[in-house]
């Protein structure tokens, strides 16, 4: 029944050959496939992967289009795209941004070309899962040599008034020598009564000298849980910088992965999480140098509020070959509740002479002489507390792109202290 509902979905969307074929080996490929590793994590008996693929078709509220600006942007609500975006002039330039149906309509080299090449589908069980079930999802394009003054975003907003599973593909492709920065948003809209399973896979395929600013911001509902996974492969002396924000109010293990395949590319990843309630939240980012003088940064902050756990492992791997490379990562968890679980794992896997690496890891509470301090300045402690996070929390949050998603980030921080 699962291949004939993929067979019957496929059909009914007029997918060519080669997509639907990927669907059902990917399906046959499931049971064999082992679940991701995220150490210290238990979410193997957490419900990833229904067996149903659909779409919604009831068009819920959705967000005020007039105060969103002018940049190129896509939003899904769903499985349906409700705002396209893009400058005539970045169209003449060859620059693709639209959703998954209409980039296999027109551009379908793109997907058959790139797709798998940063998450193949048989990484892992929820990888094969996510390319059996997925419903829709977004492309960006921009060509070689092409540079993007405004930011890029692309939302895709989780409809609770739908039973459907929320499992999306994200494909972004630059160039080479092309440079734009990118805002990314998972969001919940409205309410629902049953509890809904999410897989998110975004594929970043950064071409030679290409460089990227890819900030995104998680803020799935309580009633979600989910798998989301982030992967770039890197070219020759391509740059990302992350800048991610994991916000979500139910169970999420997040996998967030660089590949530094060629000579002198750059990974710099920044993530903050807020895990509050009695929510499991888990983070496994990883680097792996297998290019000449590459370079992979992980910096993670997070903060666990009530009964909340947080997990974060980082894993720097120098594969034999990658003389010069440098590895480097720090986690710290700010715990404001004796309740509260966390792990910080570092994790330094070194195959290779001639290389730089290392790493810190720290758990604790509100530093007492901050908080005396800024008290004695004249805050209450709700206040004083409020700053030290947001200190805490401010690496991250001063790299994305757009002022007011990091008003946004604050407030959402901001809203998680109001309720404890």
């Amino acid at each position: 029944m699962t291949k004939e509902a993929i067979l019957a979905f496929s059909q009914g969307q007029a997918e060519p050959q080669w997509l639907l074929d990927r669907r059902l080996a990917a399906v046959e490929n499931m049971a064999e496939l082992e679940f991701p590793v995220i150490e210290r994590v238990k979410f193997h008996r957490w419900q990833l992967m229904p067996s149903t693929i659909g779409q919604s078709w009831d068009l819920p509220s959705v967000p005020d289009f007039l105060a969103i600006g002018d940049n190129p942007k896509l939003v899904e609500v769903g499985s349906q795209t409700v705002l396209e975006q893009l400058p005539m002039e970045l169209i003449d330039k060859g620059v693709v941004l639209t959703d998954l149906a209409t980039v296999l309509e027109e551009r379908p080299e793109l997907l058959e070309t790139y797709l798998g090449q940063a998450c193949p589908d048989d990484s892992h069980r929820l990888a094969a899962y996510n390319t059996a079930y997925f419903t829709s999802g977004a492309v960006l394009y921009v060509p070689d040599g092409v540079e993007i003054d405004q930011p890029i975003e692309i939302s895709l907003l989780e409809d609770r008034a739908s039973a459907q599973p929320f499992v999306k593909k994200i494909l972004i492709i630059a160039g080479k020598n092309s440079k734009f920065s990118y805002l990314e948003r998972l969001e919940s809209l409205g309410e629902g009564a049953e509890s809904v399973a999410a897989n998110v896979s975004v594929e970043i395929i950064a071409g030679r000298g290409s460089q990227i600013k890819y900030a995104a911001i998680d803020r799935l509902g309580s009633d979600v849980t989910g798998y989301i996974s982030r992967q770039v492969y890197h070219h020759e002396d391509a740059t990302v910088d992350w800048a991610m924000g994991v916000m979500n109010a139910g169970h999420v293990v997040c996998d967030f992965d660089s590949n530094l395949y060629d000579r002198g590319s750059h990974a710099n990843l920044k993530v903050v999480a807020l895990s509050s309630g009695r929510q499991v939240q888990g983070v496994d980012t990883s680097v792996t140098n297998y290019g000449e003088h590459s370079v992979g940064h992980i910096l993670q902050h997070g903060v666990i509020l009530e009964r909340g756990t947080l997990t974060f492992n980082g894993i720097g791997h120098i594969i034999k070959g990658a003389k010069g490379a440098d590895a480097q990562q720090e986690s710290r968890v700010l715990m404001l509740s004796d309740q509260a679980r966390s792990d910080a794992n570092p994790i330094l896997l070194i195959d290779e002479n001639e290389v730089t690496a290392g790493h810190a890891a720290s758990i604790g509470q509100v530093d007492p002489e901050d908080m005396y301090y800024l008290m004695s300045r004249g805050l209450d402690r709700a206040t004083a507390e409020r700053l030290v996070i947001r200190g805490f929390l401010g690496a991250v949050i001063t790299e994305i792109p757009v002022k007011d998603v990091r008003d946004e980030m604050i407030q959402t921080i901001d809203d998680k202290l109001e309720k404890r």
